[in-house]
């Protein structure tokens, strides 16, 4: 059992962070710390456990942290607890720049410490069963996804979100996209991509083995435009990711029983750890610059994992 301290206030870290946190098998709630510290309270007479006005303090009371901040704030402080030799599990993205993901993936990499990263529905069993599969067949030659959300409708928890509403679904919804597919088709080494209304991105990605897959995302749709789906294509014919139906917060618990398992073990080397995440920025970094250049812009690739 790992003692988890809780980096966030919002939304996403009350509804699913904390409540996946709360009872947890594997983990023991400590406490919260966020930029808020009104809402630190309120999650933390919610859930039992002790708000932090200090966010080292803690760092020094917890051998893990989950981490449900804004990219920018959570690579800062990731970094630092990394350093203090705690575990790691991340939201995504990982970092809103490149150079601020690669010194994540360095302090972590430093540290020995195991960091992965909460891609929703790759926790989810139905979604990894069907990537083990369609992995296991082979010989897809490209995937089409589109994410389509609506975060301004009325009701939306992210309304209000800065980074969501700059960055739009090319940075939220675009890590999602890339881990339901990097599984099968292998990691993209070159994208274009152009822009349309409503903050949409269109980017066309090449993958190592050769297969070509397109994205379309954006989170500023209307509610009636919504939709969420990807599918593979191959000689066999097309197969789409199956119907969601595993609970957020259960996903986020099996992710905090992975990472648990993870760092009993002295497994920093996972798939679905902060060296994909890294990844996964560098494709979006690359896709930011394909749009704003018009041109196809080759993904940067990772330092190796130090021996």
């Amino acid at each position: 059992m790992l003692r988890f301290g809780l980096l966030g206030t919002g939304y996403w870290a009350a509804e699913t962070h904390a409540a996946g946190l709360r009872g947890h098998p594997d983990a023991e709630f400590v406490g919260v710390w966020g930029r808020n510290p009104a809402k630190a309270g309120t999650i933390a007479e919610r859930y039992g456990v002790r708000a932090y006005s200090d966010v080292d303090a803690l760092i020094t009371d917890v051998d893990a942290l989950a981490v449900a901040l804004a990219p920018d704030v959570q690579a800062d402080l990731a970094r630092r607890a990394a350093r203090a030799g705690r575990h790691l599990l991340l939201d995504k993205p990982v970092a809103l720049s490149l150079s601020a993901a690669d010194a994540l993936v360095e302090a972590v990499d430093a540290a020995g410490v195991s960091a992965l990263v909460f891609t929703t529905n790759r926790y989810r069993p139905e979604v990894a069963g069907f990537l083990a599969d369609a992995a296991a067949t082979g010989g897809w030659s490209g995937s089409r996804t589109t994410l389509y959300g609506a975060v301004k409708a009325a009701g939306s928890p992210y309304a209000d979100s800065p980074w969501r509403d700059d960055k739009g679904g090319l940075w939220d919804l675009g890590p999602h996209a890339l881990a339901s597919i990097v599984p099968v088709l292998g990691p993209v080494v070159e994208v274009a991509a152009m822009t349309a209304p409503a903050k949409t991105h269109h980017v066309l990605a090449r993958h190592a083995g050769g297969a070509v897959s397109t994205l379309h995302l954006s989170i500023h749709q209307t509610p009636a435009a919504t939709v969420w789906e990807t599918v593979l294509f191959g000689p066999a014919g097309a197969a789409t990711l199956p119907t969601l139906t595993t609970e957020l917060v259960d996903a986020f618990r099996a992710a905090v029983a992975h990472l648990v398992a993870n760092a009993a073990a002295g497994i920093g080397d996972d798939p679905l750890d902060v060296h994909a995440g890294r990844d996964a920025v560098a494709v979006l970094v690359a896709a930011e610059q394909a749009a704003t250049e018009g041109r196809t812009v080759p993904v940067p690739t990772r330092t190796p994992r130090p021996e």
